[in-house]
C-alpha cells in the first residue's frame, strides 16, 4: 500500500557563474551523489512551510543565515513514487554574494563550487538531475515556479502559476 510521504527541501547557492553542491556521504536515503548546497527532511516545526525547512537546514548544515543570502526563491517542486512512498522535493535557489570567498564545511559530505557549465553530467538523485537540467536551460532565466512529475524515464515540468 502506498501512503507514506517523504517531504524534503534543499537550496542551491549561486555565486556569480558558480553553484555550490554537496557530495553527500553517509546518508541512508541519498548517498554518494551531488545534491544541493544544504537540505533535508521536514521536521514537525516545518510542517507546511518549505521555506522554514530550507532555512533551518542551511543554518544547521552550513551555518549560513537568511541575512547572508539574497533572492531566496522556491523554483521547483517535484513528485516521485519510490517503492511504498511518495517523495516530494522543494528546490530553492539563492544568491550567495562573495560565497566563493567564504570557507564552508558540512558534516553531510564534501562541498564544492562548480561552474554552471560543468554540473549537468554529475551524478545526482533522479529528480534533482532533471530539475537541474531544466533550470540550466529554462528556469534560471525566469522567476517562475515549476512542478515536475517523475515517470521513471524523465521528469516532466510545467509552469505552476498562481490563480
Amino acid at each position: 500500500m502506498i501512503g507514506k510521504q517523504r517531504t524534503m527541501a534543499s537550496v542551491y547557492l549561486i555565486c556569480d557563474d558558480k553553484i555550490l553542491l554537496l557530495y553527500r556521504e553517509g546518508s541512508r536515503v541519498v548517498n554518494q551523489v551531488w545534491i544541493g548546497s544544504a537540505g533535508g527532511h521536514f521536521e514537525l516545526e516545518d510542517e507546511n512551510d518549505a521555506g522554514s525547512c530550507v532555512l533551518r537546514e542551511l543554518y544547521e548544515e552550513l551555518n549560513i543565515t537568511q541575512h547572508e543570502i539574497t533572492h531566496l526563491a522556491l523554483r521547483y517542486i517535484t513528485l516521485r513514487r519510490t517503492n511504498d512512498e511518495i517523495r516530494q522535493n522543494f528546490y530553492f535557489f539563492a544568491d550567495f554574494p562573495n560565497g566563493t570567498n567564504v570557507p564552508l564545511a558540512s558534516t553531510e559530505g564534501r562541498l564544492q563550487w562548480f561552474p554552471l557549465n560543468q554540473i549537468e553530467n554529475l551524478s545526482m538523485p533522479f529528480s534533482a538531475k532533471y530539475m537541474i537540467r531544466h533550470w540550466l536551460e529554462i528556469g534560471r532565466h525566469t522567476d517562475k515556479l515549476y512542478a515536475g512529475i517523475a515517470n521513471g524515464n524523465t521528469v516532466t515540468f510545467s509552469e505552476m502559476p498562481a490563480f
